[in-house]
């Protein structure tokens, strides 16, 4: 019958302990030593093991959870997507992999959350994984790289930061009513062409797109217009781009100036002794100052004349005795592939007899004339924040136009995920946005 023999300890002849028991942890070998187990030996694990490579885990995951280093996860998305958030610390050589159980990561997304930790270098955003069948065997390399992908079907540099240019053009302001100055158009602002700015992939980019001002009252009132909306891009890692409103053209009895804004707004004439109203002022480098208008001339024909609304590329003119103030010229732009050109001012308006100023091109609206056969206001254009012409007596002061906020990246990095119904086009190896109402962009 073979013996037991039942011990605590057994050492080697140097006094170093080669088995030591101390409660239920058994140590085999002290730090240093190297255990050798011979050729046609065999390990048979029958409990858990740790420390040895990955354990896998055999409950497989159908919600969301938190990762241990030295575990392997399958993981199964066909009720919904799924975050996987990372451990808090990590140590260089800690290994985590997930694997696509179902093969449904396509339809629900695998997200991980890194947990204050680097992936690839980045803190954000958080890496999205959207690949039927994928496994993602994550090493942890340290704090400068943190956690990098290991497995050869995931190796690529997952969601590093792309160039984007942008074109902002805000609402035109809308014309006066009554001897009135013309709409500012909306203020214009690009990188086109210049630095670009840097979009964290993964992160959501809002888009405002400012709204033409209304027209001033008909009828026995004497209005001003109202200023146009700011067209805004925000998000992420960018410093908040706002192309202000045009400026309202102005309306009364006193002279009163046009607003400030984008682009200034015209002003209004003014009788004896009030003097004419000046022209709004326009906000560097989005466009200019609106037109003054004409000066007190009793008993001259075609004497009261408003100034034309400021454009992106030009002053509005003043009013003169034979017409209203023209609007200031727009600018032109090739962010979408040809040039296009944007944010003009409002024509000023004239009684009697004589025509209203035009509007500067870049969608600018015409001042009105009253007397016959007269001219009706116009509108700025919509999608060029062009400025709104001003009217007088029974014809109608114009609202400005619509803005407009434009987004260029190349087509590789283009992620498709956007709200507001952006037109999408494509020119040479780029893509387009071009966003004509308020929504965003999913870099």
């Amino acid at each position: 019958m073979a013996s037991i023999i039942k011990v605590d300890t057994v050492q080697d002849t140097d006094g170093n302990n080669i088995i030591n028991e101390n409660a239920n942890t058994i140590t085999i070998g002290a730090s240093g030593d190297t255990i050798s187990i011979p050729s046609g030996a065999t390990l048979a694990n029958s409990g858990t093991a740790t420390g040895f490579g990955i354990s896998w885990q055999s409950a497989i995951k159908t919600s969301s959870f938190t990762a241990v280093a030295g575990e392997g996860y399958w993981i199964n998305t066909t009720s919904g997507a799924i975050t996987v958030t990372l451990p808090a610390s990590a140590s260089a050589g800690d290994r985590i992999i997930l694997t696509d159980y179902a093969r449904t990561w396509g339809t629900n997304n695998l997200t991980i959350n890194q947990n204050s930790l680097n992936f690839q270098g980045f803190t954000s955003p958080n890496p999205i994984y959207n690949t039927n069948g994928q496994s993602i065997d994550l090493v942890y390399s340290g704090t400068t790289k943190g956690w990098i992908p290991n497995s050869d079907d995931d190796v690529a540099f997952k969601n590093p930061p792309y160039d984007a240019e942008y074109l902002l053009i805000a609402g035109g302001g809308g014309g006066g009513y009554g001897n009135a100055g013309g709409g500012g158009a909306g203020g214009f602002l690009t990188n086109f062409g210049g630095t670009a700015i840097s979009l964290t992939a993964g992160a959501t980019y809002t888009i405002t797109v400012g709204g033409g001002g209304a027209g001033g009252g008909s009828g026995p009132s004497t209005l001003p217009g109202t200023k146009g909306g700011d067209s805004i891009l925000s998000g992420t890692g960018i410093t908040t781009v706002t192309a202000e409103g045009g400026g309202f053209g102005a309306a009364g009895s006193g002279g009163t100036d046009g607003g400030a804004g984008g682009s200034g707004g015209g002003g209004e004439y003014g009788g004896a002794p009030a003097g004419p109203g000046s022209g709004g002022a326009g906000t560097a480098p989005q466009g200019n100052n609106g037109g003054a208008a004409q000066p007190s001339l009793p008993g001259t024909p075609g004497a009261y004349s408003g100034g034309g609304g400021g454009g992106a590329g030009a002053a509005g003119a003043a009013g003169v005795p034979s017409s209203g103030g023209d609007g200031g010229n727009g600018l032109a732009n090739s962010i979408t592939g040809s040039a296009v050109t944007y944010a003009g001012g409002g024509g000023g308006s004239v009684d009697p007899g004589f025509p209203g100023g035009d509007g500067g091109t870049g969608g600018g609206g015409a001042g009105a004339e009253h007397s016959a056969p007269g001219r009706d206001a116009t509108p700025g254009t919509d999608g060029l924040g062009g400025g709104g012409g001003a009217g007088i007596n029974a014809r109608a002061a114009g609202s400005g136009g619509d803005g407009v906020v434009i987004l260029r990246v190349a087509t590789a990095d283009y992620s498709g995920t956007t709200t507001g119904s952006p037109t999408v086009t494509t020119d040479g190896t780029d893509t387009i946005l071009t966003y004509t109402a308020s929504g965003s962009y999913t870099a």
